[in-house]
Formats: C-alpha cells, structure tokens, sequence
C-alpha cells in the first residue's frame, strides 16, 4: 500500500431505471457501502419500452437514494464509457439477479473494457429482490397490482398516478 488517503474511489452504476425499484436500491446500498463515491446514471435506453421521462427519473432516483450521503444522481444519453470517462469513474458497477444476466452483462462488460479500458464490477442482488425487473413492475402496475412491497414509495406513488 502506498499510503496515500487521498484517493477516492468512484463507481459508475448505469441503467435505465424505468422505473427504480428495490433491487436497484439494493445494489446502490451495497456500492455506497464499498466505495467513496457512486454516480447512478439514468440513461436513455433506445432497446427498451419505457414509462417515464428522464426528469421523473431523476427525480425518484434523488429521493430514493437520499438517504446515502456518498450517492449522487446524474441523466445521460449516449455511450457509459463516455460518461464514465467524463466522471472519473474507476469502474462500471452493475447488478446481477440471475445467471441469465450475467451473460449479457458480461458481454457488455468486455465491449467498454476494449473500447476505455475501464472495468465492470458485479454486484449480486440477495435472493429476496432477484425476481425484481422494471419491466414485470411496469406490467404489474398497469394493471392495478401492489408493487409497494417492491419499489421505494415515492415510486410506488408515481406508479400510481401514472397509471391510475
């Protein structure tokens, strides 16, 4: 070890976060908790269906992660690597419920390693959010199912109005 405690170690942990549920709350508690400095990044994800507007993003992110002092809330569109270059990210951290993720994510991993050189940290989520996916919380909610057991109330409320 060098000594040297100056140095802060920031992370990136990037998604579409439409909406922000538990698990991701999960995986943002665990980061904060490992490192100086966590950058959640909301993005525009062009491969996806989406609910709400990067604004209302922000804004449930903010209140959802208020608590952890270490966390900062940032929007972006474009390539992660860019804006993990931009921020000074150490690595790229993201969430793994299940095997099947990993696959992809992996992949994802090695496309901005070759192309920045930074790294991916994995980050499993516990067993008891690993079933939590904005997509089957979206459905749940457009349908009139009780999704407050599985997102941050502040969500659970735009959730609500969003869908009656």
């Amino acid at each position: 070890m060098s000594g040297d405690l100056s140095t802060v170690t920031r992370v990136l942990y990037p998604g579409s976060f439409d909406p922000v549920h538990n698990g991701h709350i999960e995986i943002i508690e665990t980061a904060a908790s490992l490192f100086d400095e966590v950058i959640v990044a909301a993005m525009v994800n062009t491969t996806k269906d989406g609910v709400f507007q990067l604004d209302d993003r922000e804004e449930m992110l903010t209140v959802s992660v208020a608590h952890l002092s270490n966390v900062r809330v940032k929007m972006f569109s474009g390539l992660v690597v860019d804006l993990a270059q931009e921020e000074d990210a150490d690595f790229i951290v993201k969430g793994l419920r299940a095997v099947s993720d990993f696959e992809n994510e992996l992949q994802m991993a090695q496309m901005n390693n070759a192309a920045s050189g930074i790294h991916t940290l994995f980050i499993p989520s516990a067993s008891r959010s690993s079933f939590l996916a904005s997509k089957f919380i979206r459905d749940f909610a457009r349908w009139g199912g009780d999704i407050s057991a599985m997102v941050p109330e502040p969500v659970a409320i735009k959730l609500k109005e969003q869908f009656g």
